[in-house]
């Protein structure tokens, strides 16, 4: 059976976003037979020029009720991202075009700010969601009925999929291949293309929260209060006083602000922090956890392998290995 694949593309759209993925299912092509077949829309057709101005040849989306022709409906359609979240006109009528072709197409997914065209279209209301994890909280803060996890690399709710930035595209691809073609096919698909079949560590986004500012005053303040004191507690209970609100008030701003829990923030930028001393190299694993609060580094092992995939051990070594 053969599955057809449109990707819709939109001015400014992040090359990446929309090559990684197209390039994974024409490589699946070449292993397993023709599979699929691949199209790049928009919603007027013509040529799109992506956001590094190399210009793409789109077909015209089909309209509402013109999808039954000769090739009939999409299997899949991938919403491509671009490097800012879109805003404005452009919005709504690719969101009215992911609308219409959501009720005859098996599967659709977004890469990257993808996911915001899908929220405006209304097929992620009450789904779990992902997108870069720069943009989470600003997904979540404008369309509150979703449920977004920045630290996913991709999700699926539904049969709907989202993935974060980039890369992470091609990742969403090789489950959505495992999917239709089964996990020898897709292990294969990811060793022709020299690629994790599953990056280390599962599905974690990493993301950078040291130097992450948020809009929100009292989170920007609990924040610094965080890095400042990474040695101390820094129980949610602790944060909330900082940032003079009730647990539960805190807990639901810091989460709408940032796109993760209390306890998600504070191991981040402690690992974040190790991190740097890790790759340093001059002091013993049980000075760092000391030192950024994970008190033993047993604990701090689990933390980097929940947050970066890879032990103490291993990001040392491999920083040696690549060091000059």
């Amino acid at each position: 059976m053969t599955r057809h694949v449109r990707f819709l593309v939109h001015p400014g759209f992040v090359l990446l976003d929309l090559g990684g993925p197209l390039d994974a299912f024409s490589f699946a092509n070449r292993l397993c037979g023709e599979c699929y077949r691949l199209s790049v829309a928009s919603v007027a057709g013509g040529p799109v020029r992506s956001s590094c101005g190399l210009e793409v040849i789109t077909e015209s989306l089909p309209k509402a009720g013109a999808e039954a022709g000769a090739d009939g409906p999409a299997d899949t359609l991938i919403v491509v991202g671009a490097p800012e979240p879109p805003e404005g006109s452009s919005v709504e009528a690719l969101a009215a075009a992911v609308a219409a072709a959501a009720s005859h197409t098996r599967r659709i997914a977004s890469v990257c700010t993808g996911a915001f065209i899908l929220a405006a279209s209304g097929i992620l209301d009450g789904r779990l969601a992902t997108t870069h994890w720069f943009y989470a909280p600003r997904l979540q803060a404008r369309y509150p009925e979703l449920r977004v996890d920045g630290d996913r690399i991709h999700t699926c709710d539904g049969g709907v999929w989202t993935s974060a930035g980039l890369t992470a595209g091609i990742d969403m691809t090789l489950a959505l291949i495992e999917e239709d073609l089964g996990q020898e096919s897709a292990r294969s698909l990811a060793r022709m293309l020299v690629v994790y079949y599953r990056r280390p560590g599962g599905q974690y986004q990493y993301s950078s929260l040291l130097n992450f500012d948020p809009g929100s005053d009292r989170i920007r303040r609990t924040l610094s209060f965080a890095r400042e004191n990474l040695a101390k507690d820094l129980s949610v209970e602790r944060l909330a006083d900082v940032a003079h609100l009730s647990v539960r008030q805190f807990g639901r701003a810091f989460t709408a602000s940032t796109g993760m829990t209390p306890a998600k923030a504070v191991e981040r930028i402690r690992v974040e922090a190790a991190r740097t001393m890790v790759e340093d190299g001059r002091q013993t694993f049980a000075e760092i956890a000391r030192l950024v609060g994970f008190i033993d580094p047993d604990r701090m092992c689990q933390s980097f392998l929940r947050v970066l995939g890879q032990t103490p051990q291993e990001l040392r070594r491999q920083f040696r290995q690549t060091a000059p």
